[in-house]
């Protein structure tokens, strides 16, 4: 595991461009003091990887070196691992696969995926179907350090992952659940349907999770508000505090001491400065007396 700095400072991180390089990235990260950061490991809208070069990598670890953080990467958009279309399927697969490959190169702890659509098949088909690709994935990918995550979605479309049953069901079907953690986005779980708005219904929620998952399976936090409403299934990330979900749940997440050492992380707009007011205003909910409008 790369070390991080700042232990004692809240664990919030953003994601960030990889234009011109990966390891700018970490740089981008730097300036808003980011004990994480998120990124892609290459184009989310090209199946095309250019491979990482031995440069790549150096300046990779040479930036990690000036600015220690954790570093976890989310894949591609285009790939889906329920797909019925054979052909699709097998692209999604070995696109996957290579995300894994760069992922050990630039030796990152996590991988975060959306687990993908049935495309009007049908859940169980469609899960399972996620649950094999994933068997071929992991069966070429052996010895990798990288653990994947799979990331709670908003159910938009005919995408899975939005119960929390999808998430356990993946994990009961696959030969190496060891492999595999969990990212929670917060404004698809409220679009999902799942209110934690109040101090009660937080407890709820997360009891539940806890119950079908294990809350020691979540790795990782994406940290959005939503511009949809609860039970949407829209995903639309708004920044916090300006959208549905409010400033005064981020901020039990934010104390919430059993996530004190879980990555927090930013997908939000980047214009205006954006980044460094979120993540602002994500270290002030963190202090038990924080200001909560």
């Amino acid at each position: 595991m790369i070390p991080t700095q700042k232990a004692d400072a809240p664990f919030v991180g953003a994601h960030m461009s990889i234009a011109g390089g990966v390891a700018n990235a970490v740089y981008a990260a730097a300036k808003y003091r980011c004990r994480a950061v998120q990124l892609f490991s290459k184009s989310s809208n090209q199946w095309k990887a250019k491979p990482l070069t031995e440069e790549d990598v150096r300046l990779w670890r040479e930036a990690l070196g000036k600015h220690p953080m954790l570093p976890v990467v989310h894949d591609s958009y285009l790939i889906n691992l329920g797909s019925p279309d054979p052909a699709l399927n097998e692209r999604s697969r070995r696109a996957f696969l290579e995300e894994v490959a760069r992922c050990d190169l630039l030796e990152i702890p996590y991988l975060v995926l959306h687990p993908g659509s049935h495309m009007g098949q049908g859940e169980e088909t469609g899960l399972r179907r996620i649950a094999e690709s994933l068997d071929w994935v992991c069966a070429r990918s052996e010895g990798s350090a990288t653990m994947l995550l799979l990331e709670t979605t908003a159910g938009q479309g005919t995408n899975l992952g939005y119960r929390f049953e999808h998430l356990a069901r993946i994990l009961e079907l696959i030969r190496s659940p060891e492999r595999f953690g969990v990212c929670v986005d917060t404004c698809h779980v409220l679009a999902a349907g799942y209110d934690f708005r109040t101090p009660e219904g937080y407890e709820e929620v997360f009891g539940r999770f806890d119950a079908i998952l294990g809350i020691d399976s979540i790795r990782c936090f994406h940290v959005n508000d939503s511009k949809k409403d609860l039970g949407s299934r829209v995903d639309r990330h708004a920044h916090i505090g300006k959208g549905t979900i409010g400033t005064k749940p981020f901020g039990m997440l934010m104390r919430d001491p059993r996530f004190q050492e879980t990555p927090k992380i930013l997908e939000t707009p980047k214009a205006d400065d954006m980044d460094r007011k979120n993540l602002a205003l994500l270290r002030r909910l963190a202090h038990p007396r924080a200001v909560r409008p």
